[in-house]
């Protein structure tokens, strides 16, 4: 679809009255302006593609939370690059980071559908040190100690961290 910057001219109603009061000169450059008018194409939507980057979460308290991630699921703290206090950031791998955010004091509600997942590939491994740490987990119908069984195969248990956010653990797919 072409849409045109400038409408055209219904010439046949002006040029009489400009033949009285303008040149010749002047005429063609009127008779060529409509022709200078550039099309405008109607644009598609420009294809891109996006990345996850990072997940952020309000917490109460920015060091139990740090404590927590980096004893429980074994994240690395790196760099906060806002450089503001009561935020830390822990790594999620592939450049992918989780932000703990303390600064937030309005109510957060949690339910279980809103979570973050992570797969392992030791899967018993990690169910070991949740019963050594004796952190609770559940499967999604909230089953204690129970370790639910996909259709697919995988596994997958959950829990929360100090704040009540849902972490889901899972299995990684058996190729």
């Amino acid at each position: 679809m072409v849409n045109y910057q400038c409408k055209l001219i219904e010439l046949h109603y002006i040029i009489p009255f400009y033949l009285k009061k303008y040149t010749m000169k002047k005429i063609g450059f009127l008779l060529l302006f409509p022709l200078s008018c550039s099309p405008i194409w109607a644009q598609e939507a420009t294809s891109f593609s996006l990345t996850l980057n990072h997940n952020a979460i309000s917490v109460k308290d920015v060091n139990r939370s740090v404590l927590f991630y980096k004893n429980v699921l074994h994240l690395q703290e790196i760099t906060n690059r806002t450089e503001k206090e009561g935020i830390r950031w822990m790594s999620l791998g592939d450049g992918k980071e989780l932000h703990l955010i303390s600064t937030i004091k309005e109510p957060v509600v949690i339910n279980k559908a809103v979570h973050i997942a992570f797969t392992t590939p030791a899967f018993d491994n990690f169910i070991n040190v949740l019963n050594e740490k004796k952190i609770i987990y559940s499967d999604w119908a909230g089953t204690l100690n129970k370790i639910s069984l996909r259709a697919d195969g995988i596994q997958q248990v959950y829990i929360q961290d100090p704040d009540g956010y849902w972490i889901e653990i899972n299995s990684a797919e058996k190729k």
